[in-house]
């Protein structure tokens, strides 16, 4: 009850506001949140000093300051999408190269879109199947609200993007043969301890990476792609596609997902500040059994 309480009172009139007023708010939370509050300062800064240590402190608060700025964007933003029609995601996400699947289409070739947490990829998967000619499927972990659950899907998939569990994605491509799809997946966050974890050092780290991305294309035989969010000024994003392995069965192990890691990576040292530095990315420690990979991409 509290939660449809909170959606339709607080959520959606905040939604339907414009975007001039939005950023208004965007502001107000900067000092609540990073001024005031502090969150998830601690793990911010740390974050940033171990990933950026070729900056010196005052460049560190310079990106942690615009980094929370961006953060408080992206929860309006956010918002912002439950209403947002589809000539303002269109007008807001730009898409520049979308042919880069063309090729794999004409092969008959599905292929795999990999991002990371970078930008504002709530706007990218309101924007990305309007935009390529492949079906726009994305992998999602439910929700544990069921109401927010089904509000945050239909918010995200209302303009094409289609949000399926792994087990529903492994049935559609079964059974729909003929539906030439591009399967989205995020790549940076950090593995379970159930999960299977490549290590790789990333952003000078120690990094336990999850490596579905690289198994699903593999096991289905699926090209993939690379999508690179790009914010050219407040509410404004910018996507470059770029092929990471047009043949995954060709390539050594590891090199998908080394070759994905190191674009969303190069991304993050051009721009810091937009990527997400208060998720808890090193909690998890390489044990002895863990063995940390090598580079094996051509430089």
């Amino acid at each position: 009850m509290l939660t449809r309480l909170l959606y339709y009172v607080i959520i959606i009139p905040l939604s339907r506001l414009p975007f001039w007023c939005l950023y208004i708010i965007s502001d107000g939370l900067y000092v609540i949140i990073y001024r005031i509050l502090g969150y998830r300062k601690k793990v911010v800064s740390t974050n940033l000093k171990n990933s950026l240590s070729h900056l010196s402190e005052s460049e560190i608060k310079r990106v942690e300051s615009l980094f929370y700025h961006h953060l408080c964007d992206l929860v309006v933003e956010s918002l912002k999408g439950f209403s947002i029609t589809e000539e303002q995601v269109m007008q807001r996400m730009k898409f520049l190269n979308p042919e880069v699947f063309d090729p794999f289409l004409e092969k008959g070739q599905r292929v795999v879109l990999v991002g990371g947490h970078y930008g504002n990829w709530e706007l990218f998967a309101q924007g990305i199947d309007q935009s390529i000619k492949h079906k726009a499927v994305a992998l999602f972990t439910p929700l544990s609200n069921k109401f927010m659950n089904e509000k945050v899907k239909h918010s995200r998939s209302k303009y094409g993007l289609d949000m399926l569990s792994i087990h529903e994605i492994r049935e559609n491509l079964a059974s729909k043969t003929d539906e030439l799809t591009a399967t989205i997946f995020g790549s940076d966050q950090s593995p379970s301890k159930k999960q299977r974890a490549y290590w790789l050092r990333f952003l000078g780290q120690e990094t336990a990476l999850q490596f579905g991305t690289e198994k699903f294309a593999v096991e289905y035989d699926m090209p993939v792609i690379y999508g690179e969010i790009r914010k050219v000024k407040r509410g404004h994003f910018e996507v470059v596609f770029k092929v990471v392995c047009e043949d995954p069965k060709k390539v050594p192990f590891g090199y998908i997902t080394q070759k994905h890691t190191r674009l969303l990576e190069n991304a993050i040292h051009e721009q810091p500040e937009y990527w997400l530095w208060s998720h808890k990315r090193w909690k998890r420690k390489r044990s002895a059994e863990d063995e940390l990979h090598e580079n094996i991409l051509d430089n």
